[in-house]
C-alpha cells in the first residue's frame, strides 16, 4: 500500500509530495541517499507525455465509445444505475457492524458487451513515475461514467504494465491480474511470461499490485502476510485498511469494491480476509487487491461515491480503471 501522507494533485497544476519529501529527508541519511530517495519517490519522471497520442500511434482498437462493538445488521441499498449499449452498471452501498466496528463499502456490479470497454487511464495523460492526479480528475478527463483507482504503477518501477492493449513496462515482479479481450480475467505470475506474450494471447489490460484474495471462489491462504514490495513506506498491507478490489463473476461480468476505512464510527476498514469475504458475498470467483489506503476511490456519473478516510478528500494516484460514457 502506498504512503498516505502525500497531498492530492490539484487540477491545473502539480502539487509535489512535500510531506513525503520531508519525511524522507528526516529519516534517510543526508547526501546521496536523500537525493536518491527524493528523485525515486517524489519527483516526477515523465516517460511518455501524451499517452492518448501514443496509444493512437500503436494502431490498437477497442469497442469503447469513449473513453467494536458487536456485529449488527448489514444494510445494502442500490444507489443508482447506468445502462448503455456497451455496459450496465449498478452501484450499491453496504453498511455492516456498529459503533467503531462499522464498515462501509461501495459495490459496482458491471456487465459489458465488449471487454475493451473497460479501459485504463494515466494521471495527467502521462506515463512515468510519481505522476499523480485524483481519480475524479482523471475520470472526468476521459468522460468516464465509472472509475476506480488502479494499481499506482507510478510508485514502483517494476511490474508488467499493459494498458488498452499497449505495453508500457515489462519488468515482471509479482502476481498480476490480466484482463483479456474475450471478457475473461486471470491472475498470473508476471515472472513467468512477458508483456509481448500477454498481448499476443489477447490481454487488453494488466494490473500489478495484489495479492489475489479469491481463487476458484475460495479465500486464498496467507493473504494476511502478503507484501506487495519493499519500497519506502510500503512494506505492509496488513490490518484493517481502506481497500479497493476487482472481482470476476463471469465473462464480461465484474464487480468493483471500494471499502472506506480509518474512520471509527463510519468505517473501520477491513483485513485482507475481510475483503475476500466481501468479494465472495458479491459473487466473485476470482478477486484481486488493488492499491488501498487514501488511494481507495470510486467515481460514478460525475461525482465521488465513497468518502476517502472519512474526509471526503481524494488523494492523488497514478492511474484509474474506468468505463466511458
Amino acid at each position: 500500500m502506498t504512503p498516505d501522507n502525500n497531498p492530492p494533485r490539484k487540477k491545473g497544476g502539480r502539487v509535489r509530495r512535500a510531506v513525503l519529501a520531508g519525511a524522507l529527508a528526516l529519516t534517510l541519511s543526508a547526501g546521496g541517499a536523500t537525493a536518491w530517495a527524493l528523485d525515486r519517490f517524489v519527483f516526477e519522471h515523465v516517460e511518455i507525455s501524451d499517452v492518448a497520442a501514443y496509444e493512437a500511434s500503436q494502431g490498437v482498437t477497442s469497442g469503447a465509445t469513449s473513453a467494536s462493538d458487536s456485529a449488527a445488521s448489514t444494510a445494502q441499498t442500490t444507489d443508482t444505475s447506468y445502462m448503455s449499449d456497451d455496459s450496465t452498471i449498478n452501484i450499491s452501498t453496504v453498511v455492516t457492524g456498529s459503533g467503531d466496528s462499522t464498515v462501509t463499502y461501495y459495490v459496482a456490479d458491471v456487465v459489458l458487451t465488449d471487454a475493451t470497454v473497460l479501459q485504463s487511464a494515466f494521471a495527467d495523460n502521462s506515463f512515468g513515475e510519481n505522476i499523480t492526479e485524483t481519480t475524479s480528475d482523471t475520470a472526468a478527463d476521459h468522460n468516464a461514467v465509472l472509475a476506480i483507482n488502479g494499481d499506482y504503477y507510478g510508485f514502483r518501477d517494476a511490474g508488467i504494465v499493459i494498458r488498452n492493449g499497449v505495453v508500457y513496462r515489462d519488468e515482471g515482479a509479482r502476481q498480476g491480474l490480466a484482463f483479456y479481450r474475450d471478457g475473461t480475467a486471470k491472475v498470473y505470475d508476471e515472472t513467468s511470461t512477458t508483456a509481448a506474450q500477454l498481448v499476443a494471447d489477447g490481454v487488453w489490460n494488466t494490473l500489478s499490485f495484489g495479492p489475489a484474495v479469491l481463487a476458484d471462489g475460495e479465500v486464498v491462504g496467507g493473504i494476511e502476510d502478503a507484501e506487495v514490495d519493499t519500497n519506502v513506506g510500503n512494506h505492509s498491507i496488513q490490518g484493517e485498511q481502506p481497500r479497493t478490489a476487482v472481482g470476476i463473476i463471469g465473462t464480461n461480468h465484474f464487480v468493483f469494491v471500494v471499502v472506506d476505512g480509518r474512520s471509527p464510527g463510519y468505517s473501520a476498514g477491513v483485513t485482507m480476509t475481510g475483503l475476500a469475504e466481501i468479494m465472495q458475498d458479491h459473487g466473485a470467483t476470482t478477486a484481486y487487491n488493488l492499491d488501498g489506503g487514501g488511494s481507495s476511490t470510486m467515481y460514478f456519473n460525475g461525482g465521488l461515491v465513497n468518502n476517502p478516510l472519512g474526509q471526503n478528500k481524494e488523494r492523488g494516484t497514478s492511474d484509474i480503471l474506468y468505463i466511458g460514457q
